[in-house]
């Protein structure tokens, strides 16, 4: 059954871990790769990468990207959404520590903070602008 669209905002407002796709050029199938994110129902969603690295460099090139996220308890649901990348900014250490809290327990963000400055490098912030959705709730399979 498919979801409305409160229900699919709520759904991609939670932190799941996103599969992100990103086409990768001619007889190549698209970047898939896990990633963090973050989203507010009617907003835009963002996402940090490596500046420089390929994800980013294929991002810039595609101006266009696919997010789907997904569970499997309580019962197996999933939301997909694609849309034009908007822009593309440096990174900044308020978006690094906004997103570490989201994903992690409390006492895990200063660690992985520490570790994610000294190792990670420069960041680029990616807005997406959620445009086509795809979502449904399975039920108990």
């Amino acid at each position: 059954m498919a979801l409305s669209q409160d229900e699919r905002e709520q759904f991609l407002a939670e932190p799941h871990i996103a599969a992100l796709s990103v086409s990768a050029g001619d007889k190549r199938g698209p970047l898939s790769v896990p990633i963090w994110y973050q989203y507010t129902p009617g907003g835009d969603l963002w996402f940090t990468t490596g500046a420089g690295s390929r994800k980013h460099k294929l991002i810039e090139a595609a101006g266009f990207v696919t997010l789907m996220v997904e569970r499997v308890e309580p019962t197996v649901r999933y939301v997909a959404v694609d849309g034009p990348v908007l822009r593309i900014e440096p990174g900044t250490d308020e978006q690094l520590v906004e997103m570490t809290k989201r994903y992690l327990a409390p006492d895990k963000v200063e660690g992985y903070l520490e570790f994610a400055r000294r190792e990670h490098g420069e960041s680029v912030a990616v807005f997406l602008k959620p445009e086509h959705w795809l979502s449904s709730d399975l039920g108990s399979l």
